[in-house]
């Protein structure tokens, strides 16, 4: 891609980029350096360092993926927005259902993006979040607007259907959440009519499309340690 025109500015906008993929990050910071505007100066591989770099570098603007080790980056938008209330932050990330996008937003970005976004996108979102501007990818809009205008669930029908993406039959699920076998197809009765399901394996699958659960492998790798 070529560099684009980039506004005149006193001075770069200092940026933290923060990925556990090493080549996609190095992509990142190669693209973003091409501009005349924008200097990154602390790369991260965890969301715990993510926040360490914030606090150590100050930068002007995070981007920051959502599914990164040791502290994912919902929990890194959260510490750093919590001691700096003024943080310009864009969440970059795979993760595209609407409760996930609803969660950063919960957390603090005022960005959000999915890593098949454009290069130009991406350098005009984060102009546009650092002049205290909001930007969503329309794909993330979309996702949102289903999530808000959708019934949401119970926490503990969110519960069972997490232990649902895990595999659990109901008298399993029942003995996790200490209730009788009845109450739990109780709960499975309502939330197939909330999201409008018909089986078990249509409620996980949707639950994932739109970040309600999370696969037990998916959970393990962003989980703090």
């Amino acid at each position: 891609m070529k560099p684009s025109n980039s506004p005149a500015v006193s001075r770069p906008l200092r940026l933290l980029v923060a990925d556990d993929h090493p080549v996609v990050r190095a992509g990142l910071v190669a693209m973003l350096e091409r501009e005349a505007d924008l200097r990154v100066v602390c790369q991260a591989s965890h969301g715990a360092e993510a926040v360490a770099g914030w606090h150590a570098h100050r930068p002007d603007l995070g981007l920051i993926d959502l599914s990164m080790p040791v502290l994912d980056g919902f929990g890194a938008i959260a510490a750093i927005r919590s001691s700096v209330p003024s943080a310009r932050l864009v969440a970059m990330t795979t993760l595209g259902g609407g409760e996930d996008v609803y969660r950063a937003l919960q957390a603090g970005v005022s960005g959000y993006l999915l890593k098949d976004c454009g290069g130009q996108e991406l350098i005009d979102c984060i102009r546009k979040v650092a002049r205290g501007e909001k930007h969503l990818q329309p794909q993330a809009c979309a996702s949102l607007a289903e999530r808000v205008s959708s019934d949401g669930l119970t926490p503990r029908e969110a519960e069972v259907l997490h232990w649902l993406a895990g595999g659990l039959g109901n008298k399993a699920i029942a003995h996790r959440l200490g209730v009788a076998e009845g109450t739990v197809k109780s709960h499975l009765k309502a939330l197939f009519a909330k999201m409008k399901v018909d089986s078990r394996t249509q409620a996980v699958r949707l639950g994932l499309q739109r970040g309600l659960v999370r696969l037990p492998g998916e959970e393990a790798a962003t989980a703090p340690r």
